[in-house]
């Protein structure tokens, strides 16, 4: 899990840096993210499955990595996320094919322990 882990250190060192030097439009965008990803009619469990996808298609391999994250604590398990990630490559295409190569690779990190669907 170091790959994991030397992800949210370095995303968390950066993340205050750029509060720290961001301006206004800066801190306002990351306030609207962090309220878009709460409970709403949608839970915040099912965006962050949102979130996975949509970052898989838009094929950005730092947010895969946050989503796929944010989806397991969220206790969502292996096998749904992967079923996520092909929703993804089905909308995306076969450009996503690399990306979802690396989320499959984050995946395997964790191991295969089964998470229960909440």
């Amino acid at each position: 899990m170091a790959d994991a882990e030397s992800f949210e250190q370095q995303r968390e060192r950066l993340m205050n840096l750029m509060l720290k030097k961001g301006g206004r439009t800066t801190k306002r965008f990351l306030n609207l993210d962090q309220a878009t990803y709460r409970d709403g009619l949608l839970p915040a469990r099912q965006k962050e499955l949102l979130g996975l996808v949509a970052s898989a298609v838009l094929r950005c391999d730092d947010c895969i990595t946050y989503h796929l994250q944010q989806s397991h604590e969220a206790g969502w398990s292996n096998d749904e996320i992967r079923e996520a990630l092909e929703v993804a490559m089905v909308v995306g295409g076969s450009i996503t094919i690399p990306h979802v190569r690396r989320a499959y690779g984050v995946i395997e990190e964790w191991g295969e322990a089964p998470r229960s669907s909440q």
